[in-house]
């Protein structure tokens, strides 16, 4: 039996065209795979076996188009990202049984192209955690060690496309969220451009920061995905109304002649984990090779990156969930004597841990009294970080630096030090604040788990990003290397 890890997505297009393959051999092999192994990794929280058969039988009858890459062939969709007539929680049970009248636009775009939905896949509640462990339902493991977290809050997303269980799926990344789990599990996570990608559908965590993108295993197939959901949408006010460019085009032409700036700050000799640094220092060796400079380079205001992070991001969560209030939609408490009960109780028994705390903070940091001393301080610190990428941005053609301080965690390690882990973050929230996209790719193995490289560009530059990360992989082997499943059954 065919076995996804095994094809990029230009593969699996050219078999199908070829008449190799049916989408439906491919979509039965796909539930295979997730048959085979979700009892270990725990990726998905919903299925939609049956209309996803029949929609590659109708696609198969109707024949694949052969100018369509991404025809015929799955994705898995992040549970916060609302899709029509199929339960969409967020991971929480205050959206249990949610079941939305709409699709989001990165959505409708899939539909559009034919790609078929798998299904849901587990989150962090509500997109607040850095390691899949807050899901209100289940823990997702990681396929390279079934102790340890895949990341967060796209760890579903992560360890689908790791397992080999989907080729491609969808994530978010507020603060990290689709490079750190891609970092953990080995694979290609695209956090794009803030407004690159439509955000309409997708339930709100920090409406400034959130961005959907892509989890591939190659950096191509990423690219491939990020042509079909990029584009203008007048339903986002945030939506870029630019054109969008072809990802794919100028990817293979190397980087001879590249100005690589390295942040200082970035590369911490005393890290935690060493080896994470060494195999980001040896991928820029690489890059020399290649032909491109590195030029070290300083980003002195990311420093306060973390805190300006959490008190924007609890901010902006605090107004979001508010309309969860037991009343209109979303989980409501029973045996209550009055309307502030009601909100109460509702909002207690529905929201886990790390959402209360988060909104505790936002509703803390945005109170009278407290609003100049906390979210204008941290707004002002979020400016100094922007301009302090347009300025290096002045002399390098895109940045390099290790997308994680460590490699996976276990599964426990850091649950109850919400200080450590937002620590882990350090190194891609000020990618967030700005506004500027980052991939983040394997670059190599510390204890035998990957390593995530990131590569953060200007402004709607990712073509530079994946040219360059392309370049990368061409010349590695890492993007190849399967997932260990130790521990597992």
């Amino acid at each position: 039996m065919m076995t996804i890890l095994d094809h990029t997505l230009e593969e699996l297009h050219e078999l199908l065209v070829k008449g190799e393959l049916t989408s439906l051999q491919i979509m039965e092999s796909v539930y295979d795979r997730i048959e085979e192994t979700e009892a270990n990794v725990g990726a998905f929280l919903a299925l939609s076996k049956t209309e996803a058969l029949a929609k590659a039988r109708a696609m198969d009858e109707a024949g694949i188009d052969p100018n369509n890459i991404l025809s015929g062939l799955p994705i898995g969709i992040k549970d916060n990202i609302v899709t029509k007539g199929v339960t969409t929680t967020a991971a929480s049970k205050m959206l249990e049984d949610f079941v939305p009248v709409y699709d989001a636009t990165v959505v409708e775009k899939l539909n559009d192209i034919g790609m078929i939905s798998v299904g849901k896949l587990n989150m962090d509640e509500f997109a607040m955690g850095g390691s899949t462990e807050n899901s209100a339902f289940k823990v997702t493991a990681n396929p390279w060690d079934l102790s340890k977290v895949p990341g967060g809050s796209s760890g579903g997303s992560a360890a689908a496309v790791a397992a080999g269980q989907v080729p491609v799926s969808l994530g978010s990344d507020t603060g990290g969220s689709i490079r750190e789990p891609a970092a953990f599990t080995g694979i290609v996570g695209m956090k794009p451009t803030y407004g690159r990608v439509s955000r309409y559908g997708l339930i709100a965590f920090g409406s400034s920061l959130d961005q959907i993108g892509p989890f591939t295993r190659t950096v191509k197939d990423n690219a491939l995905v990020l042509n079909a959901i990029s584009g203008y949408d007048q339903r986002d006010s945030t939506s870029y109304d630019g054109e969008t460019p072809d990802f794919t085009q100028g990817i293979d032409q190397g980087v001879k002649g590249m100005r690589i700036g390295v942040p200082k700050e970035y590369f911490n000799e005393d890290a935690k984990e060493k080896g994470v640094i060494e195999s980001v220092r040896a991928a820029l060796k690489t890059y020399e090779e290649l032909g491109a400079e590195i030029v070290e380079v300083s980003l002195p205001h990311s420093k306060y990156g973390i805190p300006a992070y959490y008190i924007i991001a609890s901010s902006e969560a605090s107004s979001n969930l508010q309309r969860f209030d037991g009343i209109r939609y979303g989980y409501r408490a029973e045996n209550v004597q009055n309307l502030e009960e009601l909100y109460v109780k509702s909002r207690s028994e529905g929201f886990g841990l790390e959402v209360k705390r988060r909104i505790m903070l936002g509703t803390f940091s945005l109170s009278a009294g407290f609003y100049d001393a906390h979210f204008k301080k941290a707004a002002q610190a979020r400016t100094l970080i922007r301009q302090d990428f347009e300025k290096v941005f002045e002399e390098v053609d895109f940045l390099v630096a290790p997308t994680t301080t460590t490699t996976a965690f276990n599964i426990g390690g850091q649950i109850e030090d919400p200080l450590a882990m937002y620590m882990a973050d350090i190194l891609t929230v000020p990618v967030n604040l700005a506004g500027v996209p980052s991939v983040s790719i394997p670059c190599g193995f510390s204890n035998e788990m990957p390593v995530g490289m990131q590569l953060i560009g200007k402004h709607f530059d990712e073509q530079t990003l994946y040219r360059a990360a392309y370049a990368f992989e061409q010349s590695t082997d890492f993007h190849k290397q399967k997932p260990l499943f130790k521990g597992g059954k």
